[in-house]
């Protein structure tokens, strides 16, 4: 039975608004994810239902209506006016911004603060299925992704495309910016990635960093502080910890991730092409954001499949890592978010969405 208003298997919609924004929900027996179409189609919920946990992390500032108007306009843009936490698809640039090509490039790009069309692709019980998409104003490209969700599966399939519909080659930046914070981030919670080498941040982001501005060190999770005191990165400190940090998961043997509260067992994953994107940012701000725009009111921390490294379009050209698509050319990947449960640690994310690892003891 297929009624265009039903409420059981999996069920989507485009007719909802949020806080006067178009809302794209999409669902099924153990997920419920919400996408702001009016707003960079950020996935501002992704709600694992059998245990009511939703991972995105809530910033301070709140989904703001159409009718917001920031009180001037900042000189990297109004990302920060603007973001209200949750999961943002970052494109064509990545961190502070710059001049490129002539274009003003603000920070985290364009597609982030864009409108975005919305086209049901499939609506059955069994698999539904949305095409989103937008076109960058400032430099030359589209870009595309079909999220899906099939029934009896906390997995969210996303396929995605970028075009340069431009007549020269283009440098970008793309990555994904999901940020997650609390109930569901505590000091329980470890991180799992096959990451080879960590690489921190070449300018100092916060004046209660651990890391030194610029470090470098050939493992992961075991670290040094400035002060040259062991510290684990796998490990989530409390919300009193009183840090900040910014930094890069490097040679990476494969493409995936996981964020274990191992207090309850339950945890959120990523699983991707690392030939795409073959590093992972770390941010993380653990009450340690003081000044604009946190203030010191933060708990949260991001973990960030990305094409490039360190953050901002002039950095990542001048290291080389800036991919370049050709005049007319297109690039499609595709990955997964899922959530899991019953694992204290996860040692790997197959491409089917299946979580692995030791069970929770």
């Amino acid at each position: 039975m297929n009624h265009p208003d039903r409420n059981w298997g999996c069920r989507i919609s485009d007719e909802h608004t949020f806080r006067g924004l178009r809302t794209l929900v999409m669902e099924n027996e153990l997920l419920r994810v919400c996408a702001l179409l009016d707003q960079g189609a950020d996935i501002y919920e992704f709600l694992y239902k059998p245990l009511d946990i939703d991972f995105m992390w809530r910033a301070p500032n709140r989904v703001q209506p159409p009718a917001f108007r920031p009180a001037g306009a900042p000189p990297n843009g109004f990302f920060q006016d603007y973001y209200h936490g949750g999961w943002q698809e970052i494109f064509p640039s990545g961190g502070l911004g710059c001049e490129h090509h002539g274009a003003a490039l603000h920070q985290h790009g364009e597609v982030a603060l864009s409108a975005w069309n919305c086209r049901i692709a499939r609506d059955t019980p069994e698999c539904v299925a949305a095409t989103v998409s937008t076109q960058t104003y400032r430099t030359p490209f589209t870009i595309e992704k079909t999220l899906r969700l099939e029934t009896g599966k906390a997995v969210l399939f996303m396929d995605e495309k970028i075009t340069n519909t431009g007549t020269a080659p283009m440098e970008y930046m793309w990555g994904h910016h999901p940020a997650f914070g609390a109930p569901f981030l505590d000091a329980s919670c470890r991180i799992d990635i096959p990451a080879a080498r960590v690489a921190v941040h070449p300018d100092r982001v916060s004046e209660t960093q651990r890391l030194a501005p610029g470090a470098a060190f050939d493992s992961f999770p075991m670290v040094a502080d400035k002060d040259g005191a062991p510290l684990d990165l796998a490990r989530v400190p409390g919300p009193d910890a009183n840090t900040m940090e910014m930094c890069y998961l490097l040679d990476l043997e494969d493409g995936w991730y996981a964020l274990t509260n191992t207090g309850r067992g339950a945890g959120f994953g990523m699983r991707w092409d690392r030939t795409v994107f073959p590093v992972v940012w770390l941010w993380e701000v653990f009450g340690g954001g003081h000044g604009y725009p946190w203030f010191g009111r933060t708990y949260n921390l991001a973990l960030e499949p990305f094409t490039s490294w360190p953050g901002g379009m002039r950095n990542a050209l001048n290291n080389g890592t800036a991919p370049i698509l050709g005049a007319g050319e297109s690039l499609e990947t595709s990955l997964l978010a899922v959530a899991y449960e019953g694992f204290g640690a996860v040692s790997g994310i197959s491409d089917a969405g299946v979580v692995s690892g030791p069970p929770r003891a």
